[in-house]
């Protein structure tokens, strides 16, 4: 049998790779269809991947695969009908001198099967031996963590252990829109460079695999041997349910618990997260219960069986959306010998800019039962996290060194995720933050997010160093980096003086701009994109969103990043922080400050250019039951 040898190239070079397809995709994969709907493919020939050819318009097409005669799994995948977007690679890896026959049923509209024969789709099939991913698109992110292709949403089962910080993900192998969901896998020596690995959690007979969280078992507490990495995630099928699994290869590899479920609900819960509680010597897992807006808590000795204590939630907080993703963990007060437990609440909808936001609550937990603290009035406020539009599932590594609380978050929102102008990928990661406690000059307690310490190392050349400029109605104008498609860092100290607000403009030469206002009297800064470049795509894109400032003495410091598709603003150490995608037509290049009704002072201003990363090298993917050679690595050179 002849070989296939094909790959996903760039797009300059995609009509010409889909003729070779067109021209070998009856060699070695033999179609019968069975009528309009319904079409069975045989896999004849060699090659480790199956290329499935997609659409992203189309609706979803129900894959069973059959192995020597028997169901192995299914997958949904947007199989083209008149156009060919991109491929994703079946592995057959783990099927070699098997039978392998695919069960194909769509939902294209045909009235005969000679409509249903002309899909784009069956001419396109093709195997393969490698799978190029090459970077083809012009937004993804140079320094923030992204798929090397499909969707991605929820960072989740994130663990550190033996210098190493570990990141999975809610992944979709089979396409760049959400579906198939699976555990994605990459893992960091310095939370800069990211190592991809193999997907981790599959689906399986109790159904997809959705978020979850993992702990590093020292304890031997489940029975799996010492420092064994044990894991819970929801199991989505007709229900969610619970299941756990396990690895005894840090996190590489997971073996499923044969006793799964090891929690059911009668009604919809999801995202289990789970923590060692040293004062009860037990662990305790927070489980949303979406529906309900409130966070279940459970106990367990053992991480398989699990006794519900109590629940919080109902009525308060953020409640128009459903409660997700929770986190829950101690920190110590800013400045005092205090300590308070933190509930991270995700909500979609109902974030204070429209669609998903993080919530939390501050507060005191006894092992059973959280109890939020309130305000003056005895009311429980709403807090959020992040005042941007794109901050959302953010939750935290367990067993981080030196008692560290680092978070990420999914960086979109799910008004409008599946629509962003990328095709390759859709969604990164936000930059990984510390999480503190603040007190308020109201004297409420605040949690801050300042970008993690390792961060320092993005930086290159400082190409701008400004002290103690006058500011006034006029702009005073900053060139930003030409180099690495102007990503950058700026470090912007402010006295607003006797000025009513300062804006900060940045913008590039095709007249799309970012404008930041610090408003002295309401201590505010606003982000506006509604200019920002491509923003048509969803009428919820086009945004001005809002942060307190956390000061009132009329200066503000700012820590802004520049990718190529975001802005992440930490301001007044992190005191408040705002997470925005823009997807300029050509990279920012200036940076313009002035102020209204008076004088301000730029008391600091550095701009640093991003060391050249490579996120994506082009190296070929390689099957599950291999190990990625090194060269497949989001690395700095």
């Amino acid at each position: 049998m002849n070989r296939i040898k094909t790959c996903v190239t760039s797009a300059m070079m995609l009509g010409a790779m889909l003729l070779t397809v067109q021209a070998s995709a009856a060699d070695g994969v033999k179609v019968d269809h069975l009528g309009v709907n319904n079409t069975l493919v045989r896999i004849t020939g060699d090659g480790k991947y199956f290329m499935l050819p997609v659409q992203e318009s189309n609706d979803d097409a129900r894959i069973d695969v059959l192995v020597d005669g028997k169901k192995d799994r299914t997958i949904n995948v947007r199989l083209a009908k008149s156009k060919v977007d991109y491929f994703v690679p079946f592995d057959l890896t783990p099927y070699k001198d098997r039978d392998v026959l695919l069960n194909i049923v769509t939902v294209q509209n045909r009235s005969n099967i000679r409509e249903a024969k002309a899909d784009a789709c069956w001419k396109n099939l093709a195997l393969a031996d490698t799978f190029d991913t090459t970077n083809r698109d012009r937004f993804r992110p140079v320094y923030h963590h992204s798929p090397l292709y499909g969707w991605m949403n929820d960072p989740n089962g994130m663990f550190y252990k033996d210098g190493v910080w570990h990141l999975y993900y809610q992944w979709n192998p089979y396409g760049s829109k959400w579906q198939n969901m699976t555990w994605g896998h990459s893992s960091s020596k310095d939370l800069v460079n990211w190592e991809h690995h193999p997907a981790a959690i599959e689906p399986n007979g109790l159904g997809t695999v959705f978020s979850g969280s993992s702990v590093v078992d020292t304890d031997n507490t489940a029975g799996f041997g010492k420092d064994a990495i044990v894991s819970l995630y929801t199991s989505a099928d007709v229900s969610q349910i619970q299941s756990l699994a396990h690895s005894e290869d840090d996190g590489l590899t997971f073996e499923i618990y044969p006793g799964n479920p090891v929690i059911t609900q009668e009604s919809e819960a999801r995202d289990p997260n789970m923590f060692w509680d040293e004062a009860n010597n037990r662990w305790v897992l927070s489980l949303a219960h979406p529906l309900e807006h409130e966070m279940l808590f459970f106990t367990s000795p053992d991480l398989k069986e699990w006794t519900l204590q109590s629940a919080f939630g109902k009525g308060i907080g953020a409640q128009d959306g459903v409660w997700e993703c929770p986190d829950m963990f101690k920190l110590k007060v800013d400045g005092t010998g205090e300590e308070k437990w933190v509930l991270v609440c995700n909500i979609n909808p109902g974030g204070p800019f429209g669609g998903s936001a993080t919530q939390y609550f501050v507060g005191d937990f006894d092992g059973t039962t959280f109890k939020a603290d309130t305000d003056a009035n005895g009311n429980i406020p709403t807090k959020w996290m992040d005042f941007g539009k794109d901050h959302y599932a953010t939750v935290s590594w367990s067993n981080a060194p030196d008692n560290r609380r680092t978070l990420i978050g999914w960086m979109s929102n799910w008004q409008y995720a599946a629509e962003v102008p990328t095709m390759q990928y859709r969604s990164a990661n936000t930059l990984p933050r510390e999480a503190g406690l603040f007190r308020g000059a109201d004297g409420q307690l605040y949690l801050s997010s300042t970008p993690s310490p390792e961060l320092i190392a993005l930086r290159d050349k400082e190409i701008t160093k400004v002290r103690n400029k006058t500011i006034g109605r006029k702009a005073s104008e900053f060139l930003l980096p030409t180099s690495n498609d102007g990503v950058c860092e700026i470090l912007l100290d402010l006295d607003c003086g006797k000025a009513d607000s300062v804006e900060m403009k940045i913008a590039n030469n095709a007249g799309e701009f970012v404008n930041m206002t610090y408003n002295s009297k309401n201590h505010t800064i606003s982000f506006d994109r509604r200019n920002s470049g491509i923003v048509d795509f969803s009428q919820d894109f086009p945004a001005v969103t809002v942060a307190p400032s956390f000061e009132n003495s009329n200066k503000v410091s700012l820590r802004i990043f520049i990718d190529k598709s975001s802005m992440e603003v930490f301001g007044n150490n992190g005191k408040f922080a705002m997470t925005n995608l823009v997807f300029p037509t050509k990279p920012y290049s200036t940076l313009s400050i002035s102020a209204d009704g008076g004088k301000a002072k730029v008391e600091n201003l550095k701009i640093y250019s991003i060391k050249k990363l490579y996120n994506i090298t082009g190296q070929p993917w390689i099957p599950h039951n291999q190990s990625l050679p090194t060269a497949n690595r989001f690395c700095s050179r």
